[in-house]
């Protein structure tokens, strides 16, 4: 699995002009899943996301996580995060899940961080054609990959 991380003053999703999901503050999550990810490629995630030192602390270092300070999240299914452009100009996204098993990981790691963090995760539309707006905060973005974890 891999994760595009932001740290955000604000972000949603609209799908056909309606806003599915939404956060004052926290972290986006854009969200690719491949054939071989399974529960382990979770369990690591949610670990490393709800702990991640991204937020700053009353002295202004990147010291606190969200379990720290209670932010938000909005995780977003993103298919085209397991894309492979090795070839030609056109972008190849056979490594990414079929829809019937990223479907069922996505939504357990959304089940898994939102019981890790014990509050409700927003979330998009699985499938759908969405508009994702964000406000950076920072920049703050970090690139997490279960395969190759540092």
């Amino acid at each position: 699995m891999r994760v595009l991380l932001q740290r955000v003053s604000e972000a949603s999703v609209t799908v056909d002009g309606e806003v599915v999901g939404a956060i004052a503050g926290g972290l986006l999550l854009l969200v690719g899943i491949e054939e071989p990810d399974a529960a382990s490629d979770i369990d690591w995630l949610v670990r490393k996301i709800s702990q991640l030192r991204v937020f700053n602390d009353e002295s202004g270092v990147m010291n606190r996580s969200l379990l720290d300070c209670g932010g938000d999240v909005l995780a977003v299914s993103q298919f085209t995060l397991m894309a492979s452009m090795k070839k030609g100009n056109r972008p190849s996204y056979s490594r990414a899940a079929r829809p019937e098993l990223s479907r069922p990981l996505f939504d357990t790691f959304v089940e898994r961080l939102s019981a890790m963090l014990g509050r409700p995760v927003e979330t998009g539309r699985f499938g759908a054609e969405m508009k994702v707006s964000l406000v950076n905060d920072g920049p703050v973005t970090l690139w997490l990959d279960s395969r190759l974890p540092e």
